[in-house]
């Protein structure tokens, strides 16, 4: 009888006016998205009509949907997809299909194959965080190469919902708790507004073709297990758990705005930029509420992890010297402050200082070189300004960083004195000790740039021609 009514309906008199509903309901789903996705672009300020832009399509529902409406919209748009070489021939018939789905937008496609599994290995990275960078450092290797102005991803709600529950889990913080943005420097994200339902009805609406990853129903990774087995659990428990979810997102985000501002109020009082290096004073810092947290957000900036802040509020009583070290910064205790400086290049340069050059350029600045033929007036105190005896001088000089086992004979004394010594007495923080310079003559230090000059090269009364360095600190 079901399907006697359903023939009817067709080729009766009701047949047409059946057809002429289900028409307009897919146009209304179709136009309404399409609204809301032109409302959210112009609400979140994500980018222009004439901006270039790079669409990430894997094939899959979300990112079909995206392309759809970019050229509903009328955007000028690429696309570019990644073959991880994860699933055989799966990844292989991805690859075809989304370069069929740019040909019939008749725009640009770009393609590039990663043999993801064994990058992974020799990194020692999981596949999805290497899965990751790989796509997007080649993303933004696109955008250099071809002028797009943004990169767009089709992160929907439902992704933004997972995530929130795996970054509580990790343990991210507010940050992490406010979800995925919809605009980080290039990479903006149209879709975060729609659920996964909306996107899969538009298809069926449309009639829109994709790809099914299979491995989307595995739980192998990390965002699977949480979309499969965890939120479903929770639900059962919690119904409205994805509402209340994207209603606590909401909130975070407005915390997160709150939380910031309130700490830059804190590292503004605390923080003090020296050339590439910031100094905090202990003092202040100790009585700073909460300490710890309010450390942390300063020290992550260079690297340093939650668990590192720990060993920083340590510090803050521990001996001048003692110091913590990132990948590429070192938070070191040096008397009354702590200061957060890049790590050096152990490895000394080597610059061959010829008696012809008037002018070195260095890490450290310039130094410049001028002949005079006798001394006019008293001697510089200036300890940026050498006057030595050219006389006791042979070409060429080495210009190099200092290295422990040096030493001299400082201005005014008969005694040598080893270099750390000499400047651990003028009280120079580590990240100042490791940027000291010496200029050396056949294994002796003629001067500790900027600092002292050896007595044994100093200017006297029987000297008639005299070698003057300036020296200009960077």
């Amino acid at each position: 009888m079901a399907s006697h009514t359903f023939t009817y309906l067709f080729h009766g008199s009701l047949g047409f006016q059946f057809i002429a509903v289900f028409k307009d309901r897919f146009t209304n789903l179709y136009m309404e998205l399409l609204q809301e996705f032109l409302q959210y672009n112009k609400n979140k300020n994500l980018f222009q009509t004439k901006d270039k832009l790079l669409l990430a399509v894997s094939g899959g529902v979300d990112s079909v949907v995206l392309c759809a409406l970019c050229k509903q919209a009328g955007y000028d748009f690429a696309i570019a997809h990644c073959n991880f070489k994860l699933r055989g021939a799966a990844s292989d018939r991805d690859e075809k299909f989304v370069q069929q789905l740019a040909a019939s937008y008749n725009v640009v496609f770009y393609v590039k194959n990663f043999d993801t599994a064994t990058i992974a290995a020799t990194t020692k990275k999981s596949i999805e965080e290497t899965a990751r960078e790989l796509r997007y450092n080649w993303f933004e290797t696109l955008c250099a190469e071809n002028t797009f102005q943004y990169i767009l991803t089709a992160h929907h709600t439902d992704d933004n919902i997972e995530t929130v529950m795996m970054h509580f889990f990790r343990g991210t913080g507010i940050k992490g708790l406010r979800g995925i943005v919809p605009k980080q420097g290039k990479i903006v994200r149209p879709l975060l507004f729609a659920r996964k339902n909306e996107l899969e009805d538009f298809t069926k609406s449309n009639q829109l073709s994709f790809v099914t990853d299979h491995t989307n129903a595995e739980n192998d990774y990390t965002r699977n297990y949480f979309r499969n087995t965890i939120l479903p659990m929770v639900s059962e428990c919690y119904p409205e758990a994805k509402e209340n979810i994207l209603k606590n997102i909401q909130r975070f985000t407005e915390i997160e705005k709150l939380y910031r501002q309130a700490l830059e109020v804190h590292i503004k009082k605390l923080v003090e930029a020296k050339g590439n290096e910031i100094h905090i004073p202990v003092l202040k810092l100790l009585k700073t509420i909460p300490l710890k947290t309010v450390v942390y957000e300063i020290i992550k900036e260079y690297g340093f992890t939650a668990h590192q802040a720990n060993e920083v509020v340590a510090l803050l009583n521990s001996e001048t010297g003692k110091y913590i070290q990132s990948a590429t910064h070192r938070i070191i205790k040096n008397r009354n402050w702590l200061i957060i400086a890049p790590v050096q290049n152990t490895q000394a340069k080597n610059i061959l200082i010829e008696e012809k050059d008037n002018r070195i350029v260095f890490e450290a600045g310039e130094l410049h070189f001028q002949k005079l033929p006798s001394l006019k007036g008293e001697l510089s105190t200036d300890s940026c300004v050498a006057l030595l005896d050219v006389a006791e001088i042979t070409f060429p000089l080495l210009l190099r960083k200092w290295k422990q086992g040096d030493y001299f004979y400082p201005l005014g004394m008969q005694k040598k004195k080893k270099l750390n010594r000499f400047l651990t007495d003028i009280k120079l923080s580590l990240p100042q000790k490791e940027n000291t310079w010496v200029i050396e003559m056949n294994k002796k230090i003629v001067w500790i740039v900027g600092k002292r000059i050896d007595d044994r090269f100093k200017v006297t009364a029987s000297a008639i021609n005299l070698l003057q360095i300036n020296y200009l600190p960077k």
